[in-house]
């Protein structure tokens, strides 16, 4: 097989990946019609589907009491959107990674897109 056979075949490979974690995300926005979060979702996405409704409390309480990294991570973005940027600080070093600095919105739906491409169990 030739190299362009490959290519081809790995461009149209990640253009379903990119398509599938679009639509996943996609869904996940959908979800926030809804008055409550899916029971399917983790406590990470749980917390991030509050925290675009505007529950930053309800947000909070969930990933506060939790160990992950990616629970870490998401109490950094509450506390980044709070405006409480030490604590915040503090999140990201506990979730090991780097503290944002570009729109919240742009942060969230990194976060949310990364959280849902997790391997369900």
């Amino acid at each position: 097989m030739d190299a362009s056979v490959n290519s081809s075949r790995l461009a149209t490979s990640l253009t379903g990946e990119i398509a599938s974690r679009a639509a996943t995300l996609t869904a996940f926005k959908a979800s926030l019609s809804g008055a409550r979060p899916s029971p399917e979702f983790d406590p990470p996405l749980a917390a991030l589907w509050w925290a675009a409704k505007g529950g930053w409390n309800e947000a909070h309480m969930i990933v506060q009491n939790e160990t992950s990294a990616e629970a870490a991570w998401v109490h950094a973005y509450l506390h980044r959107v709070e405006g409480d940027l030490g604590n915040a600080g503090y999140w990201y070093r506990r979730a090991a990674k780097a503290v944002a600095t570009g729109p919240c919105e742009a942060e969230w739906e990194g976060i949310a897109a990364i959280l849902l491409e997790r391997p369900t169990a």
